[in-house]
């Protein structure tokens, strides 16, 4: 697991909760509250989605610290009410409150922050502009901002950071008004990773690279939303993908609708988000065996 630590590539599951998984990918009889532990020994990093649905508490991030090896890294899904209710708009104290829950207390396992837009949203560059402007970039600025929490947080927040790292961010579209090259010049400008998301062709998939240091990948499904699994020779495209995206170049089987990224390394973080019929972990212990980084 040391190898973790210095791996360029950072390959997990959305999210490790899941009922059908036990029994299957969870051993018989492993308790609940040890299945973090169990997938965390296996692959290297999980995008945390929890987050998404509620605010968590600063108990509980600090309880997936522990149950979790050195060199492992979590990403964190940013909450819908930001991009599902309040489409981006008017949302400091939101975004305070988000910070303030605990996402901190993940040290230096705290990843990149993903925000997934909803498919309704479409393209308004000042709606984006305004919002990133927002977004804090180390965490000494997510606990200043986390300082301006409302009420409901007074008695469950931490406003300060045990390390002090960057924060970066990855957005995720859903709406093909996204499919421009002003969208992209956009992204690069504040530094935001543009989603390489596989929806099985529901939704735009761009290849585009938009951030100066990693690539973020999500993979829903190769042939049907959630539920499909990916086989042998799509694990090997994937691979190859990312190994490209981490060499400094852009992948040609796919699309880009902005100019050239410049060149240089960057670390890749890809999840799995297929867990219907239990073939997320299996998917993505695959895809990290081919990058060298089984655990």
């Amino acid at each position: 697991m040391e190898q973790w630590a210095d791996s360029p590539y950072r390959v997990g599951i959305s999210g490790w909760r899941y009922a059908p998984w036990r029994k299957v990918f969870y051993p018989d009889g492993l308790p609940q509250r040890a299945e973090l532990e169990y997938a965390s020994r296996r692959l290297n990093s999980i995008e945390l989605n929890g987050s998404f649905y509620s605010l968590q508490h600063v108990s509980s991030y600090r309880r997936w610290y522990d149950q979790t090896p050195p060199g492992f890294v979590f990403s964190v899904k940013g909450p819908r009410f930001i991009t599902q209710m309040k489409k981006l708009e008017g949302v400091e104290t939101p975004l305070a409150n988000f910070f303030a829950s605990g996402v901190l207390a993940l040290g230096e396992k705290f990843g990149p922050v993903l925000w997934q837009l909803p498919p309704t949203l479409g393209y308004d560059e000042d709606r984006l502009a305004r919002f990133f402007e927002l977004l804090p970039r180390t965490t000494g600025e997510a606990a200043k901002l986390a300082r301006k929490h409302d009420e409901r947080m007074k008695d469950r927040s931490l406003l300060e950071a045990p390390v002090e790292q960057p924060v970066r961010h990855a957005l995720e579209v859903r709406h093909p008004s996204y499919e421009h090259g002003r969208f992209v010049d956009l992204l690069r400008e504040h530094d935001i990773a543009l989603v390489c998301a596989d929806t099985a062709g529901k939704w735009p998939m761009l290849d585009d690279v938009t951030a100066s240091d990693f690539v973020y990948v999500r993979l829903h499904g190769a042939d049907e939303l959630y539920v499909s699994g990916y086989d042998d020779a799509a694990l090997d495209r994937w691979a190859g993908r990312i190994k490209t995206w981490h060499g400094g170049r852009t992948p040609t089987n796919g699309q880009r609708v902005g100019s050239p990224a410049p060149r240089r390394q960057r670390e890749v973080f890809a999840y799995f988000d297929n867990d219907v019929k239990v073939r997320a972990p299996y998917d993505a212990m695959g895809l990290a065996e081919r990058l060298g980084i089984s655990g």
